[in-house]
């Protein structure tokens, strides 16, 4: 058992960034730094010896990656820790530049420990992708290799299994959910001659497809492929701290060169450096995020790169997919239009009664509008759902049909057409005794808080544009749009067209994506940042930078507030900091503050600075400028 978890403590050690193993070594370094001069006097002349270590090992990889970014003109806030570590060594200060390669390695260690790359998410795709499929070869099937299969095999999907392969049904009828895939919100009905998307989830019923496309040119591997393409055009953000310090860095070694030319003392030089280290920048900024990630996670608010919380109150541009994000993703019935003066509540009811019966998408909605209604169901009998014919059977002995438009000729009502609305959205009719007597139409219900939210992001967090972009029709995504107030849509959107379209968005403004399914999970890598709404794909989850876990656009709100509050608490200590700084750099200049001295002056300020960002963690009162009109947040959270 022991040998077991050793291995796997040795494992979990291959898997450290060089970061992380600078920061172990550095801090166990100190550790023997402090043992050998407090706790065992006869080693105290070798004291020292570990902080050599420390610094070679640790300090060296360190300085070497400054360099790089000197000769490529980046001048960040880690500049002048690089400068300090070599000034330490000049010095002797061997304690103080261990300190600050600690400090430099766990703020590597803790940003990479925290950015999740885009090969967590390739590795969530691949273990969803099916990798057996079962072909089927006259009366023998035999267990293959997706990669084997070879257009016009013939593959059996037992029930809840996920479809290895583009294809078309030959045989079997039953329902599939592609929502993940497609945007579409509902289970799709399945019958010979359907079309079949790789990645679609199977529902109850066995089906035999066709296999239409090899494994490497489906739908799912598309999508995969879409990912691995979106990661290199995912933007580069510039930190707030590297932002700050492209001005701090300069100006501090400016002010210490004066203060050394001026003076022709060296030491001069060294203690402006000295209360120069910019710790407010490499530790208040990292304390602050640290904080609101904390507070994030009470709140429901899973944050994956830290980057989200700089960057979402600076977005400008709100993009938005429809499906799970703006809209509850199930069916409503909206409008009930009767015929032949047919009494719309027992229409309800029979058509209720006989849905029972059957796995069609809109089923569920029709029954729920009866047990609204609280009408009492009746006895059906003799019910068949004919392949692409629709739902019939008998009440009290009068046939009734349930179907799409499309039937309307077959049934000889083709006349009938001109009763019925435009559009081809969600919609069934219902024919009594050969005579249409009901039109039923369905939609996506937006959230209730989906309105207040998408209009309140313009006064209150002044974004300049909303928008949706969705893999559904254009009909339903207009619909949304009209009723929330989104002027620009974009409909019928595949995956790699919505990256297309976040690409141009993104280098036009800041860009926030608020998605929910597996063909968002592309688009949320290339925008400045990306937000997954609820846990409904592992994909997804790994490709945003942050997850709302209650799947509500309230605490996204809470989230915009986090942001803000991150940003002005966080700049708060980093300039705070840096005013003192620069107060002690002029001190230090004229010769009244000795590079001791300034050590611990900017220990003092590094104090401050690490206090006031703790503030993030704070819980207040209320974190959202939304009305209340979600369920209310536990108290003490």
């Amino acid at each position: 058992m022991n040998v077991k978890k050793n291995h796997a403590v040795f494992k979990n050690l291959l898997k450290l960034n060089p970061p992380e193993y600078i920061a172990i070594l550095t801090l166990l370094c100190i550790f023997g730094f402090l043992i050998f001069r407090f706790l065992i006097p006869d080693w105290a002349p070798f004291a020292n010896y570990p902080l050599y270590i420390a610094l070679f090992a640790g300090g060296l990889p360190l300085l070497f990656i400054l360099l790089r970014n000197i000769f490529r003109l980046e001048f960040g806030s880690d500049l002048i820790a690089g400068v300090s570590i070599v000034t330490s060594v000049i010095l002797g200060q061997y304690l103080a530049g261990s300190l600050v390669v600690l400090m430099l390695s766990g703020g590597q260690s803790l940003e990479k420990y925290a950015i999740r790359t885009a090969s967590k998410v390739l590795e969530a795709l691949a273990k969803r992708a099916p990798t057996i499929a079962h072909r089927k070869k006259k009366i023998i099937m035999e267990d293959i290799p997706v990669e084997e299969i070879e257009i016009g095999d013939i593959i059996q999907i037992f029930p809840h299994e996920i479809c290895p392969v583009d294809g078309e049904i030959i045989e079997g009828k039953g329902v599939m959910d592609e929502s993940y895939l497609t945007g579409e919100p509902f289970l799709l009905s399945k019958a010979p001659g359907s079309q079949v998307l790789s990645g679609a989830i199977n529902g109850d019923e066995s089906l035999t497809i066709k296999a239409t496309k090899l494994a490497v040119d489906s739908r799912y591997a598309k999508i995969m492929q879409v990912m691995q393409e979106s990661q290199q055009k995912k933007p580069h953000m510039r930190r707030l701290g590297d932002q700050l310090g492209a001005w701090y860095t300069p100006l501090s070694i400016l002010i210490a060169a004066c203060a050394w030319s001026i003076s022709g003392e060296a030491m001069r030089f060294l203690a402006v450096l000295v209360i120069a280290t910019p710790c407010p920048l490499l530790i208040g900024i990292p304390v602050a995020i640290i904080g609101s990630i904390s507070l994030a996670a009470r709140r429901g608010i899973l944050i994956k790169n830290p980057i989200v919380l700089e960057q979402f109150d600076q977005c400008r541009t709100m993009i938005f997919d429809k499906t799970g994000t703006l809209t509850y993703g199930k069916p409503v019935l909206t409008e009930q239009m009767v015929f032949n003066h047919s009494d719309p509540k027992e229409i309800l009811r029979i058509a209720a009664s006989i849905e029972r019966y059957s796995k069609h998408p809109l089923a569920s909605a029709i029954i729920k509008k009866a047990i609204e209604e609280k009408l009492d169901l009746v006895t059906v009998e003799k019910v068949s759902e004919p392949k692409g014919k629709g739902l019939n059977g008998f009440v009290g002995g009068h046939e009734i049909i349930l179907t799409s438009r499309k039937q309307l000729d077959e049934l000889g009502l083709a006349n009938k057409n001109i009763l019925l609305p435009e559009g081809q959205g969600l919609e069934c009719l219902v024919i009594l005794d050969g005579n249409l007597v009901a039109y039923y139409r369905f939609r996506d219900m937006p959230r209730k808080e989906s309105s207040i939210f998408v209009q309140h992001l313009f006064p209150q967090h002044h974004f300049k544009k909303t928008m949706i972009v969705s893999g559904d029709r254009e009909d339903e995504v207009k619909y949304l749009a009209d009723s929330l107030g989104i002027t620009e849509i974009h409909a019928n959107k595949s995956p790699e067209e919505k990256v297309d379209l976040v690409v141009r968005e993104t280098a036009r403004a800041k860009t926030a994506y608020l998605g929910d399914g597996i063909n968002d999970a592309p688009a949320l890598l290339v925008a400045t940042i990306g937000i997954a709404l609820g846990q409904n794909s592992d994909i997804t989850a790994e490709a945003a930078g942050a997850v709302v876990m209650d799947n509500s656009l309230e605490t996204v709100d809470e989230f915009l507030h986090l942001s803000h509050r991150m940003r002005v608490i966080g700049l708060q200590s980093a300039l705070g900091g840096i005013f003192l700084s620069i107060v002690g750099m002029i001190i230090a200049a004229f010769g009244f503050l000795p590079p001791v001295a300034g050590a611990i002056s900017q220990e003092v300020i590094d104090v401050l600075a690490i206090l006031n960002s703790l503030r993030t963690a704070w819980s207040p009162t209320r974190l959202t400028d939304m009305p209340s009109i979600t369920k209310k947040k536990k108290k003490n959270q």
